[in-house]
């Protein structure tokens, strides 16, 4: 099955006052790179946010975003009078000032003054319980659209690949009438040519040079290796195996251009050339498109 690396999905819930949301997209890329954009307070996570990541996904870049925001009072940091006496009595012996004339605005930002309401294990907790099960639904989200992306590239794939098999038919049926054709013109440029000079030409010099020709116009075999190629490829796009195919679509596709540049080499007749340069044009327009598959 085929599937895009286009996608975007997303889900969020509320729990414990606290509103989680879980945003993921992807776009194209090579192979699999995990941007995870997540509260620094929550930075512990990532690893095996990542590790969801790449169980489900194996080709594309990713971006996932985590945001959290509480409703709850509870989330407001709480003052630690402990430090916060210490510091106002440093500064007054440092200053020679009452600590009454101490602010709050010169305390509350020192280190140690304010805390976090709720336990830091026990916050990751809670933060770990509602965020994984988030992200496996956006997840599942973004692959659903990017499968249904596939089937829109599956069927532009589809497209042309048969294009190529219809020019390469046409191109097989013509090939042996090269030959032929050839072996009409040489026969008749050597029978005026030697006729000028009262020669009869010889049969087994014309059967020698159409040989030669033949031999270097001869392009059976590439046509049966592009043909094999183009039966692998449809297989593929039209297999109902979750495994990732872009990457050999993308060598197939490589092999296709490969066998259609040796028959333009080989193709002396025009009409051929017509033919093998729509060919070329439609593995390009494949070559484009398999970039975009996972």
């Amino acid at each position: 099955m085929i599937r895009s690396m286009t996608g975007f999905g997303d889900a969020a819930k509320s729990e414990d006052a606290t509103n989680y949301a879980v945003e993921v997209r992807s776009v194209n890329n090579k192979y699999l790179k995990c941007n995870i954009r997540i509260p620094d307070s929550l930075a512990s996570l990532e690893p095996e946010l990542e590790q969801i990541i790449r169980s489900s996904v194996s080709r594309g870049s990713v971006t996932l975003t985590v945001t959290c925001s509480s409703r709850d009072a509870g989330a407001a940091q709480v003052i630690n009078t402990a430090a916060l006496r210490a510091y106002a009595e440093q500064i007054s012996d440092a200053m020679g000032i009452p600590v009454s004339e101490v602010t709050a605005g010169d305390l509350v930002n020192l280190p140690g003054v304010l805390q976090d309401a709720t336990d830091e294990g026990d916050r990751l907790h809670h933060a770990r319980s509602a965020i994984k099960p988030l992200v496996k639904l956006a997840l599942e989200h973004m692959i659903a659209m990017r499968t249904r992306e596939g089937v829109a590239l599956r069927d532009d794939l589809a497209g042309h690949l048969d294009l190529i098999e219809d020019r390469l038919g046409q191109i097989a049926e013509s090939a042996g009438s090269v030959v032929d054709g050839y072996a009409d013109r040489l026969q008749s440029r050597m029978e005026l040519m030697l006729s000028k000079i009262d020669i009869k030409a010889d049969p087994s010099e014309i059967i020698r040079e159409v040989a030669v020709y033949a031999e270097k116009t001869d392009i059976a075999e590439e046509i049966a290796r592009l043909s094999e190629h183009l039966v692998h490829f449809k297989e593929m796009l039209n297999s109902d195996d979750d495994r990732p195919i872009g990457r050999t679509m993308d060598f197939l596709s490589q092999e296709l251009l490969r066998e259609a540049n040796t028959i333009a080499s080989k193709s002396p007749d025009a009409a051929m050339s017509r033919l093998t340069v729509e060919i070329k044009g439609a593995i390009d327009r494949i070559k484009e498109q398999v970039q975009n598959a996972e």
